[in-house]
């Protein structure tokens, strides 16, 4: 609310025996103390600035922005928030609310339908991820060059540093050679829990590079989500031997991976926060970061190519050899190649939706933060196990879940609602 009083004018001037100034084109005006002075608010847009008026004696002025006499500045003063301050961000938090429902329910499609695909191309692991590795930078380059020829990515957009990229691809570049070698070594449910560190690294460079501070609700929150899903994926295993026999430095190196990968993504956020200064204050397209991080992945991966497919088993000489035969059953012309049922329809319906589910988690990453959008994944872990426990197609066999499941789920939430309701007074008027 707007408030300016005459009275206070006329009580400075008089208590003093000054002239006012005020200030045009034409050099400074003055106004004798007992002239009959009145203050009012200009017919402009509420966002043009306050214009007054100052009529003295037999002349007016008028004096935008403040009004300057000795010692004091008379101004209008904004005491209460303004209504459409508050409108602005109950309409983000209901953004990225529904920007979060829409990314879990593509995470949790995405792992179901990754499950899925692997019915048909259980023998071609290593081929479909390359194939999809390699054939986003594609897919990306082509929608970024259309919305570029459409005028919604601009030259400035398109200029922006490479560098950052080129970090972002070496670090998820990283991240999968790591991954991979610790995954060859690791027993198989042992790795979603060491995966969860991921949250653990975010909330660490958060601070550390955006300067990010978090409140003690804050961390417990992230703690008891990391906690949830430990505990979901770990029912129905025997956690106390799944580690044993198994040298140290593989956990370490799943633990380093998720730390790449952890670290690439807050870069992301990095880029979209400093791209609002260097575009001055325009919205930065995310098929740039996509396109570009993508591309300088895939080529990092490239070089890694030989190493990753020893660690898969597939020496390198053999390399195409293998590569062919998974594009003929991915492919699978006819419906008659043996054991690729489902193909391609199945690997196809999982690429679409990965594609879909990365713009949504980078979305989400531009509009909140890497932090949340970190925890809306891991809301999918569970989700994800319940529905794989159900009957699907290629899929028949159903599995029962353990009552510690549905214990891990409940801490998971318990964790989701206290990092976002919970929120310091000091952080939420910020």
């Amino acid at each position: 609310m707007l408030l300016y009083k005459t009275t206070s004018l006329n009580t400075l001037l008089s208590r003093y025996p000054t002239r006012l100034h005020s200030y045009n084109a034409n050099g400074p005006m003055f106004f004798p103390k007992n002239s009959s002075l009145r203050l009012s608010k200009e017919s402009k847009p509420p966002f043009a600035g306050i214009n007054y008026k100052l009529t003295g004696g037999h002349r007016s002025v008028n004096h935008q922005h403040s009004l300057k006499i000795p010692n004091f500045t008379v101004r209008a003063s904004n005491e209460n928030p303004k209504p459409h301050v508050a409108a602005s961000n109950n309409i983000r938090k209901q953004l990225i609310l529904i920007c979060s429902a829409i990314t879990v329910t593509l995470a949790v499609a995405n792992r179901v339908l990754y499950k899925l695909a692997l019915v048909p191309m259980k023998q071609y692991p290593f081929f479909l991820a390359q194939f999809t590795t390699f054939g986003y930078v594609m897919i990306y380059f082509s929608i970024l060059f259309a919305r570029y020829r459409l005028g919604i990515v601009s030259d400035e957009m398109i200029a922006l540093p490479k560098s950052r990229f080129v970090v972002i691809g070496i670090l998820e570049a990283l991240g999968l050679a790591t991954g991979m070698a610790a995954a060859a070594m690791l027993p198989g449910p042992s790795i979603p829990i060491l995966s969860q560190t991921f949250l653990v690294w975010q909330l660490s460079f958060s601070a550390l590079i955006l300067g990010r501070r978090y409140s003690f609700n804050q961390i417990s929150g992230c703690l008891l989500v990391a906690i949830g899903v430990v505990v979901a994926v770990a029912s129905g295993s025997n956690a106390d031997q799944m580690l044993s026999g198994v040298e140290f430095i593989w956990p370490a190196v799943m633990i380093i991976s998720s730390a790449f990968q952890a670290g690439a993504s807050i870069i992301k956020e990095f880029i979209f926060i400093d791209a609002a200064k260097c575009l001055k204050g325009k919205s930065l397209d995310i098929f740039v970061v996509n396109s570009f991080g993508s591309g300088f992945q895939a080529l990092f991966v490239l070089l890694f190519l030989p190493f990753l497919s020893n660690l898969k088993g597939i020496p390198f000489a053999q390399l195409p050899l293998y590569l062919k035969s998974g594009a003929g059953c991915f492919v699978n012309t006819g419906g008659n190649t043996p054991g690729c049922d489902g193909a391609p329809w199945l690997p196809l319906l999982y690429i679409a939706t990965n594609m879909a589910f990365n713009i949504s988690l980078l979305n989400l990453v531009k509009i909140s933060s890497a932090v949340v959008s970190s925890l809306a994944v891991m809301l999918s872990v569970p989700i994800s196990i319940y529905v794989l426990s159900l009957p699907l197609p290629y899929l028949p066999e159903g599995t029962s879940l353990s009552p510690l499941f549905m214990l891990g789920s409940v801490i998971l939430v318990s964790g989701l609602v206290l990092y976002n309701v919970a929120q310091p007074a000091k952080q939420a008027s910020s």
